[in-house]
């Protein structure tokens, strides 16, 4: 622990120059702006920007995403609360309350609610990636092949639950989907080409970046034109800062909210949107003002800023600890890592722990960043919203083309972007998630690299992973996930309920 800290704490001293304090700054003010306009998402952000900073050294060029990131997540709740339109999918919840106070004149107050909780929150994340991610780092060096097989699997059907919570098969068809585009190309340990169909480009496999830039931008900037023009809250902004007794008043929903966040941030695929959902219903749950919410309330405005800013350190943790990303924006955060040379994964705390803790300082730096730019310049950046969404298009489509080129300087990852960025807009128009596709791709070669070598291993015998006790517990919540969906299930589980009542009461 002690050594932790001392690694942190050199960490930190060693970001205090003139220069990076200044990438602090400028990355988590274009954060707040793309999280600020609807239809530039978190994860378009830090895609783009990935492609463009992959030519500087890897400590600054990490820390400009993560505050590109911390910034985004914590910008949507502009446009969400001015427009009723959230700037990215994290900050829905935030829209439901948000919006009635600005509705009400109070758009001013809302803000400064809104930046106080993502700063408390995030704080909340802060020390939660502090403390777990060396544990789960040192458990997860107990993890075998059969163990990241497992886990893969389960990353893949959690996400479809959580992201298709109407219909989690449409979940699983999208993840199961990523997993098959992940095998096209040349496999990893026998260099073997699938599924390419004759064709050389596709025999070097789809890229990560250029198909979640297809994904997340290409497919929204379609959606942003589909779409209909958007009309901002005409309402006079005056006090933003917010009073302390306002803020303390609600500190056991702000607790509450930022371990929910942490929580539901850390399982794969997940993500900040899901977070912010969860924290509000539990915050609505145990409020004593329970009618007020969607009507306007500060709890419930609060809740859902800690829960999804809380959720950008929950979806970290699962990336150096694990080698599995949290959430989208976390995902393309993971394969900067890889293109800078850094390996997260279960032999970080082996091989470079200063990195994980040079992680919680770049996170630290984001968030004070945030809060400080959240409540200054509000008024001026207000004016942001303002600009015609049709006309910035054009601009983030050239964006995507060159984020999609500049990585391999190849014309075929263009394509690439282009195609995943008309499937996403399908996927959309159908209301399948992306979310799972993404966590496919990415998951894909772990867990065919992981069964093959535990084939190997254990000489083709399958069997062998029911001998594996972490195999055993994954596999158990992956089939509860799955049955959890199920009619009869749930009506087994509220029969069990109300006979673990009935037996209390006797």
């Amino acid at each position: 622990m002690f050594d932790g800290l001392m690694m942190f704490l050199q960490s930190l001293a060693g970001f205090m120059k003139p220069m990076t304090l200044f990438n602090v700054l400028w990355a988590t003010q274009l954060g707040i702006i793309i999280g600020m306009l609807p239809g530039l998402t978190a994860t378009m952000g830090v895609a783009l920007l990935t492609t463009l900073t992959f030519k500087l050294p890897a400590g600054e060029a990490i820390l400009i995403l993560i505050c590109n990131y911390v910034g985004a997540i914590y910008g949507g709740s502009r446009s969400a609360i001015l427009l009723n339109i959230p700037g990215t999918p994290a900050n829905a919840a935030t829209a439901v309350d948000g919006h009635p106070l600005a509705q009400q004149g109070l758009a001013g107050r809302a803000i400064g609610i809104a930046t106080t909780g993502s700063f408390l929150g995030s704080v909340v994340g802060i020390f939660c990636l502090a403390v777990f991610t060396p544990l789960i780092g040192n458990f997860a060096l107990n993890f075998q092949s059969f163990e990241f097989f497992t886990l893969a699997i389960f990353g893949v059907v959690i996400c479809g639950n959580l992201t298709a919570p109407k219909d989690p098969i449409k979940g699983w068809i999208a993840g199961f989907l990523g997993l098959f585009v992940a095998m096209i190309g040349m496999e990893g340990i026998h260099a073997h080409i699938r599924f390419s169909f004759g064709n050389v480009n596709l025999a070097g496999g789809i890229d990560l970046i250029p198909a979640m830039v297809g994904v997340f931008g290409f497919s929204e900037i379609i959606m942003v034109m589909k779409n209909q023009k958007l009309q901002v809250v005409n309402t006079k902004i005056t006090r933003i800062i917010p009073k302390l007794r306002e803020v303390l008043r609600y500190w056991k929903t702000i607790i509450r909210s930022g371990i929910i966040g942490v929580f539901v941030g850390a399982i794969p695929g997940v993500g900040e949107d899901i977070g912010a959902w969860v924290s509000y219903d539990f915050a609505k749950n145990a409020s004593k003002e329970p009618e007020k919410f969607g009507k306007g309330s500060y709890e419930g405005l609060i809740s859902a800023e800690c829960g999804n800013n809380a959720a950008c350190g929950g979806t970290i943790i699962p990336v150096l600890s694990l080698g599995i990303p949290g959430s989208a924006p976390a995902a393309v955060l993971m394969a900067a890592m890889f293109i800078h040379g850094v390996r997260p994964g279960p032999l970080i705390m082996v091989e470079n722990p200063e990195f994980v803790f040079q992680t919680v300082a770049m996170v630290l730096l984001a968030t004070v960043a945030m809060f400080v730019l959240g409540l200054s310049m509000v008024k001026w950046l207000v004016k942001v919203l303002q600009v015609p969404r049709e006309k910035l298009m054009p601009i983030i489509f050239v964006l995507c083309v060159i984020g999609a080129f500049a990585l391999e300087s190849n014309l075929f990852d263009v394509t690439i972007m282009v195609v995943f960025g008309l499937l996403g807009f399908l996927m959309k128009e159908m209301d399948y998630p992306v979310a799972p596709l993404v966590l496919g791709i990415i998951l894909g070669d772990i867990l065919d690299k992981n069964l093959r070598r535990a084939l190997i291993v254990s000489e083709g015998n399958i069997l062998q992973i029911f001998n594996r006790p972490i195999s055993l517990v994954i596999i158990a919540l992956t089939i509860l996930t799955m049955l959890s969906k199920t009619s009869w299930f749930r009506n087994f589980w509220s029969a069990t309920k109300k006979g673990a009542v009935s037996l209390i009461k006797k």
